[in-house]
């Protein structure tokens, strides 16, 4: 490859390197698909969907254009690459892309006013900080309407690096929320394996990485010298 000098873009993303920090958006992405949707001027929201309130299949609602709604959709999923802000209400809104409703649509067009106040948010990477391997993990149990499956989430940190994030629909009905959360830490210590990997490839040594679970239950399973992930040391944060 020849050389084209600092990196600045890469496959849609912008970097900006400075002597203590790296920041990584796609802002100029963001103004795209909000001029091509017609959101550049309307009313901003604080958040990319309304709290406590899961999306049904509402069939009794008016039909919408299939095709722009996959369309806006699909804007979206490209831009989940650095805005982890939105990967929940995106992925929520893409189960609903077979038949569409009107109340998905207001959905989708609520994420679009929230990315036209928040256009500018991005990955921050810090040169100073600590270089530990932390993970998070957490389920939304029985939270999809449509087959009350629960929903994995899980995120990874360097530090205070934002390097690696999951949202993704179990595969099968859990019977409570600690099967659910055990599923998701699992599903986590899955992606910190293959972290820990990598990064032995580069001379870096994470094999005792701490994975922070809320649910008291599922940490006592994980601890079950029966069960438990020789890798792995587990905190509980409520």
């Amino acid at each position: 490859m020849s050389s084209m000098g600092e990196l600045t873009f890469f496959l849609g993303l912008q970097v900006q390197q400075k002597e203590d920090v790296i920041f990584i958006n796609k802002d100029k992405y963001v103004a795209e698909i909000l001029k091509m949707f017609d959101f550049a001027t309307v009313k901003t929201t604080s958040t990319p969907m309304e709290p406590n309130k899961a999306l049904v299949k509402d069939e009794e609602a008016d039909s919408v254009d299939v095709h722009l709604y996959r369309s806006m959709i699909g804007s979206l999923m490209y831009l989940t690459a650095s805005r982890p802000d939105i990967t929940f209400a995106v992925c929520a809104c893409a189960r609903f892309q077979v038949t569409p409703k009107t109340s998905h649509l207001h959905a989708v067009k609520m994420i679009f006013r929230y990315l036209n106040g928040q256009s500018k948010l991005g990955l921050w990477y810090p040169r100073d900080s600590p270089f530990d391997l932390e993970a998070f993990s957490d389920s939304d149990y029985a939270g999809a309407s449509l087959d009350r499956k629960s929903t994995t989430r899980g995120c990874q940190f360097l530090g205070k690096r934002l390097i690696s994030w999951q949202c993704k629909k179990q595969t099968i009905v859990e019977n409570s929320t600690i099967e659910a959360e055990y599923v998701a830490a699992v599903n986590c210590y899955g992606q910190v394996l293959w972290i820990q990997n990598q990064m032995l490839d580069y001379g870096f040594n994470f094999m005792n990485t701490k994975i922070y679970i809320d649910n008291e239950s599922t940490i006592c399973i994980v601890k079950n010298p029966f069960l438990s992930f020789p890798w792995i040391s587990v905190s509980c944060t409520i």
